[in-house]
């Protein structure tokens, strides 16, 4: 049974990786081991996040400050400049801006510490804005960027950086970790576990949420039953309302507390008149919501896709007579008879399919086509 321990600032809310944290612990303790710049990285879910802003919170507070160390964990601490995205990508103007604080002296902790956790979203002309910044950063500056692999950010990049890469939990590890955070039923946190591929996010938002659990099962029994072009229309549009209802699901209500409450900070009552001063900021505000929204339906339809390539791996699997692993156990009877009904030379070829159509939908390929193209490929087991 794994056990998961009590919080420690300020590394408490990593969990899993012991070596990465040695690593940095012993680098946020001796500056002879420190690189002026890191890459962290691993796949979704793996922590790079949490691990990032303690490593952060190591640096800046120092090992007996504690009072620094929460204000660094919380976002608020003077030193820190903290960039994430909600956006397809990371602006321009956001990593110019970044880049301009990095030259500042620290101004109460130890080191003045950047943290850029969407690294991978960084357009090329975006990236040169960090080359200088991080080729020659001040002695009391570190970067600290986050990314699923240094293969997503250029060579530029990567070879200004010390690259710190992340184990993936065991399924086991990660059920154990959402049952201790959320209290769900053991038996539901290994299913959300196993379906999120370990992701540990997903999990715990497939455990504590029934409706996302029913969705992801409706939309892969519905894949399954695909057969004629008639289903793959249908199918293809059913998804990506799923994908468009869960993703205004998880920005509606945060869009309209921001909202309120620019409102509320200028001074403007509940149905009033908006005047002209304030309309520029409420527009700016509604433009970034904008950004949002569009990068969750992504990241949904991405889920979505995820899935699929989960039950078409599950397929290889057993047509190579391998049934430990399997992702999809709920499915295992239909998962069976699929990979008894075609080669499988046919599901590598749906699985090259769902991979092109995962980066088609970064590229804004319209979400509607590229679903109805991969479904053709299901059907028919050739790309269209």
């Amino acid at each position: 049974m794994t056990t998961v321990a009590a919080p420690s600032l300020p590394w408490g809310e990593v969990w899993g990786q012991d070596e990465a944290v040695e690593t940095l612990r012993a680098a946020a303790a001796d500056p002879g081991a420190l690189a002026h710049a890191w890459l962290i990285t691993g796949p979704p879910g793996s922590g790079r996040a949490p691990l990032a802003r303690a490593f952060a919170a190591a640096l800046i507070a120092g090992p007996d400050d504690e009072h620094g160390m929460r204000q660094v964990l919380a976002g608020t601490h003077p030193d820190l400049t903290a960039l994430r995205t909600e956006g397809v990508i990371i602006r321009i103007e956001d990593a110019r801006a970044m880049a301009a604080r990095s030259y500042l002296a620290p101004s109460a902790g130890r080191y003045r510490v950047m943290l850029m956790e969407d690294a991978d979203r960084m357009t090329e002309r975006t990236s040169n804005v960090l080359l200088k910044a991080l080729e020659e950063p001040p002695a009391d500056t570190v970067w600290i960027l986050c990314a699923p692999s240094d293969a997503d950010l250029l060579p530029t990049i990567r070879s200004r950086v010390r690259v710190l890469r992340l184990r993936e939990p065991e399924v086991e590890q990660v059920a154990a970790l959402i049952t201790a955070r959320t209290g769900a039923d053991p038996a539901v946190a290994e299913q959300a576990a196993r379906h999120a591929q370990r992701h540990i996010g997903m999990a715990q938002r497939l455990a504590t949420d029934e409706a996302s659990r029913r969705r992801r099962d409706e939309t892969l029994r519905a894949v399954l039953r695909v057969r004629g072009i008639a289903d793959v229309v249908e199918v293809a549009g059913q998804i990506v309302q799923a994908a468009t209802d869960d993703a205004k699901a998880l920005t509606a209500e945060r869009d309209e507390s921001e909202r309120a409450s620019l409102l509320r900070t200028v001074g403007i009552p509940d149905g009033s008149k908006i005047p002209p001063a304030v309309r520029a900021q409420l527009s700016a505000l509604e433009d970034e919501q904008k950004r949002r929204a569009t990068r969750s339906l992504r990241d949904g339809l991405d889920r979505v896709l995820t899935d699929l390539q989960s039950l078409y791996r599950d397929v290889v699997m057993l047509q190579f007579r391998r049934d430990e692993g399997i992702i999809n156990l709920e499915l295992v009877d239909d998962l069976r008879a699929l990979a008894a009904a075609w080669p499988a030379e046919r599901t590598l070829t749906v699985l090259d399919h769902i991979a092109e159509t995962r980066e088609a939908l970064e590229q804004n390929v319209q979400p509607t086509l590229a679903l109805e193209s991969l479904l053709v490929t299901v059907v028919s087991g050739r790309k269209p």
